[in-house]
């Protein structure tokens, strides 16, 4: 009795609620989708071009204009405010009612080498403060002005932006450097700069040993709507970068930044590797790599001038980008580098922003490190 009465209540149950649920579209069964954009990356043997983010990018601003140089300035003063706080109190205690003699001098050349300017430059820079002022009181201010004026003597000469040639296409920048220097997040904030400018600009995540340097560049081709050339982790980075080249020349691009796996300076079998990418880069293009940025962590210290002279000799540094002069209190090892190495420093950073990376000016950064206005 019970089964005769429960059963065409079910079966009415199920026949109403079959009668509202709707036939699965047509499209789906179609072979053919609907053209629509897709976020998914574009694969092509035997590299992934991730193509562009259908989101047209934000607005940028004209890199020329006032405000943005003031709130650079700003910026600057902020990220070298640990050197500059170091070295402004220092010389308060050093010369505040107090005469210039040798012992005020030679304690000033301490001061200057820990914050990392070098016995050269300390030395050079004490000298520059003591002449005509033996024996006489100086105020703290003048001496900050005289430091400011020879640190930007010796800054200057290098101080170059790094100018992309428009008859090479595509102008190839290669970035290397050790573990930990910035150089990923630097081609992000360099591949914004040079697309607000106008220019097309591809990305090769030549870090194949770690996978997440790899997303990390996507991420910043997304971020940026710029194509990425990337392989599986553990890939050959010379082939990679044999093909972004192919890829670039193909697509006409502009600049093409190519990042580098990070490997320290005295390690041979890797300094070999990144040896054999320039020579593999030079098959395609004979002039290439056009520019060989090396990115230096400021707050390794004295460090970075054994890391410019061994990456020099190796994958043929042309320029200089240091980053994370927020971070320490010796950013001074910059005028260290200058004096040294005489190679271009094209750009500075003082933060993890994409704003943070600024090319490099010698007067702004001694002026920013003295802790003046």
């Amino acid at each position: 009795m019970s089964d005769s009465t429960e059963k065409p209540g079910f079966f009415k149950r199920l026949f109403n609620r079959n009668k509202d649920v709707a036939p699965p579209p047509p499209v789906q069964t179609d072979a053919v989708p609907a053209p629509v954009a897709s976020p998914e990356p574009l694969v092509a043997e035997p590299v992934i071009v991730r193509s562009p983010v259908a989101a047209p990018p934000a607005p940028v601003p004209p890199p020329n204009a006032a405000e943005p140089k003031v709130k650079w300035w700003q910026r600057l003063k902020a990220g070298l405010s640990r050197t500059s706080s170091q070295l402004s109190t220092r010389i308060n205690d050093l010369f505040t009612k107090r005469k210039l003699d040798a012992g005020t001098l030679e304690d000033l050349e301490d001061v200057l080498i820990q914050a990392d300017l070098g016995v050269d430059v300390s030395a050079r820079i004490a000298a520059a403060i003591g002449k005509g002022r033996f024996e006489k009181e100086i105020a703290p201010e003048e001496v900050k002005a005289v430091l400011a004026d020879e640190v930007e003597k010796i800054l200057a000469p290098i101080a170059h932006p790094l100018v992309i040639d428009p008859a090479k296409k595509p102008f190839v920048v290669m970035m290397v450097g050790v573990n930990g220097s910035g150089k990923t997040t630097t081609i992000g904030k360099l591949a914004a700069k040079y697309k607000a400018e106008g220019r097309s600009v591809m990305l090769a995540a030549g870090d194949t040993f770690r996978a997440a340097a790899i997303e990390q560049l996507k991420v910043w081709g997304a971020r940026n709507n710029l194509p990425v050339i990337a392989r599986a982790q553990g890939a050959d980075s010379s082939g990679l970068a044999f093909d972004a080249i192919r890829s670039a020349q193909e697509a006409g691009t502009d600049v093409l930044l190519i990042d580098t796996a990070g490997r320290l300076q005295n390690k041979a079998g890797l300094m070999d590797e990144l040896e054999k990418m320039v020579r593999v880069i030079k098959k395609v293009d004979a002039d290439a790599p056009h520019a060989v940025l090396l990115v230096l962590d400021a707050t390794v210290g004295q460090n970075a001038l054994s890391q410019v002279e061994i990456f020099g000799k190796v994958a043929g540094v042309t320029g200089l980008v240091m980053t994370k002069l927020d971070g320490t209190a010796r950013g001074g090892i910059l005028a260290a580098i200058a004096d040294k190495h005489r190679l271009p420093v094209h750009f500075i950073g003082v933060g993890e922003s994409i704003d943070d990376l600024e090319p490099f000016t010698a007067r702004d950064f001694a002026r920013a490190i003295a802790g003046l206005e």
